[in-house]
């Protein structure tokens, strides 16, 4: 009874992170889109506000890993490694999530997250490219489906702002480049980081890197709107719900797999699609929209299984490799006759040879 309690409990913790993952992940795209593009709020500088997250992140990791140490952070980080992989990949998370940000003054939320579907596309052409991916017919397969239903999503759309597909295209390519040099400068150096870890590390990089475009770009947009009177609430607690859910993330990956946190990534897009046509008054969903973002989602699962099974699979042959390894030491070790017959048998020798030499000795003289 008390080990079926334990299993419930760790059972409704793990589902509450999970839905608290869908929520925070929902929710910030739709907080991200209000800010932006109320008029209330009144601050349409997407480079400011993923500034702003950024120098927020930076300083809430410092907090809990080295104030609170709360979260450890993993070691073995060197100048070498941050300069020839951090960087690269903190400049690649800055503009996903400046291009990303900059598509929402141009198009609906559900039309951005449709054409972020064509994600694992980016992903196996750019790590194909780099030697990260092997083509094959079924993988050209998958990425045919995934490109139809996101062609058909769009054909479906009411309103089209090719400036806004531009954005979001430039930051699907971007988080495709991300995923790659995590993938390359990261994972084959066998470290192993932790999302907050990551952040850690990344955030101060990635803060650099937009601080640059926000002095040309919305600095002086900003500057000759008027003096600066924008709402501190508001935009605290917009990073605040950002660093919040790079935590939730933490969390829901400290207790279940890949798998999981891929599934409810897929529950998370139909979530914003469905309910930013409530929320939004720019997001008019079609017919037309839903099937092609459904077909389009189909072959992001299968891509995800294809992923998933390979590195199991790979995860098994190092296994394999390693036992197999094993067995052959084994062999090598392995003692025909045992330590005690062995030395038993030598001293036998020894006291045959002995009485021989005594009985040569006698018949000489």
């Amino acid at each position: 009874m008390e080990q079926w309690s334990r299993k419930l409990k760790e059972g409704g913790v793990t589902y509450a992170y999970l839905i608290l993952y869908i929520t925070l992940s929902s929710g910030q795209i739709f907080f991200n889109k209000w800010v932006l593009s109320s008029k209330e709020i009144n601050f349409p500088y997407p480079v400011a506000l993923t500034l702003l997250h950024m120098l927020f992140s930076s300083v809430f990791c410092v907090i809990l890993t080295k104030v609170l140490k709360i979260i450890k952070v993993e070691e073995g980080m060197t100048s070498e490694i941050y300069s020839t992989s951090i960087i690269p990949i903190g400049a690649m998370f800055a503009l996903t999530l400046w291009l990303g940000n900059s598509a929402y003054l141009y198009i609906s939320v559900a039309f951005a997250q449709m054409l972020k579907a064509v994600m694992p596309v980016a992903v196996f052409f750019l790590g194909a490219a780099a030697g990260l991916e092997v083509l094959s017919c079924k993988m050209f397969l998958i990425m045919s489906v995934i490109s139809l239903g996101v062609i058909v999503a769009s054909y479906g759309e009411v309103t089209v702002s090719w400036v806004g597909v531009v954005y979001q295209m430039g930051g699907v390519v971007g988080e495709a480049l991300r995923l790659i040099f995590m993938e390359i400068f990261i994972k084959r150096k066998g470290i192993r980081l932790n999302s907050i870890s990551v952040m850690y590390y990344v955030s101060p990089c990635s803060a650099f890197c937009l601080f640059i475009p926000w002095l040309f770009l919305d600095k002086p947009k900003m500057d000759s709107a008027g003096p600066w009177n924008f709402p501190p609430v508001i935009l605290l607690l917009n990073c605040l719900c950002t660093f919040a859910l790079n935590l939730s993330v933490y969390l829901v990956i400290s207790r279940t797999s890949a798998l999981t946190i891929r599934v409810a990534g897929v529950v998370r897009d139909w979530v914003v699609v469905l309910f930013s046509a409530v929320i939004f008054s720019d997001t008019k969903l079609t017919g037309i929209n839903l099937v092609g973002y459904g077909i389009a989602i189909a072959g992001v699962v299968a891509y995800n299984n294809h992923k998933l099974k390979k590195e199991a699979s790979g995860t098994n042959s190092t296994e394999n490799s390693d036992a197999t390894t094993e067995e052959r030491s084994d062999d090598v070790q392995v003692q025909l006759v045992p330590p005690n017959e062995a030395s038993k048998k030598i001293t036998d020798l020894e006291q045959m040879a002995a009485l021989s030499q005594e009985k040569l000795n006698k018949s000489q003289s």
